[in-house]
């Protein structure tokens, strides 16, 4: 019997998945869930999965995050990101920090079914999209979207922003200091040539880095 932990806080989610993982895999499945990152590396460190599924947002930390942490205790731990985000904004992050595929939570039935299959088989899952855009990544000529100069934390930062978050909600949301927060969005403006905190908006609006 194949182990699964779905990493996501919103029960709604974590039941779907499972519901649509146990009518599409052929083999029987167990499920195990997790509502936060703490949560999640506590599991993985008492039990050994066949795939855990992760979600970018969770309460916590980052998806991201957790996903380089899991992948540094445990690199051979097979992990699929599944997230609401476009594939541009993360799956190049996600798939150099570890994970063997990243797939958007409106993706059809048959290419979760697909991606769950190659990952708990320990291959990775990458789209034809996604394919392009890691070519693009390592080419000395390749023209990234401007967001790829963040670390995985300012982009975060850029997405509460933008969603109209105040420095200080988002150092209360991260238990980071308000002091920590205010040399990350320096450290952003700086690297997008930006001025204002209404900069950082509009950017993110135009480039739909919203959360």
């Amino acid at each position: 019997m194949k182990k699964i932990l779905i990493v996501d806080d919103h029960t709604i989610v974590r039941e779907g998945v499972m519901r649509l993982l146990q009518d599409l895999l052929e083999e029987p499945v167990q499920f195990d869930v997790a509502g936060e990152g703490g949560e999640a590396l506590r599991m993985t460190g008492i039990t050994r999965y066949d795939m855990v599924l992760i979600d970018i947002s969770l309460p916590d930390q980052s998806g991201l995050e957790l996903l380089k942490v899991m992948h540094q205790n445990d690199p051979q731990l097979p992990i699929l990101v599944l997230s609401t985000y476009p594939e541009e904004h993360y799956a190049v992050r996600a798939l150099r920090a570890g994970a063997l595929g990243y797939l958007n939570k409106g993706c059809a039935a048959q290419v979760l079914k697909e991606a769950a299959e190659k990952v708990m088989n320990g291959r990775k899952y990458v789209t034809v999209s996604q394919a392009e855009m890691l070519v693009e990544a390592i080419s000395e000529r390749s023209h990234l979207p401007v967001h790829e100069v963040l670390s995985d934390r300012e982009l975060q930062l850029v997405k509460m922003v933008t969603a109209g978050k105040t420095l200080t909600e988002i150092a209360r949301e991260l238990c980071l200091s308000v002091k920590t927060i205010s040399t990350y969005r320096a450290r952003i403006l700086d690297k997008l040539s930006l001025r204002t905190t209404a900069d950082i908006i509009s950017f993110g609006i135009q480039h739909g880095l919203t959360l």
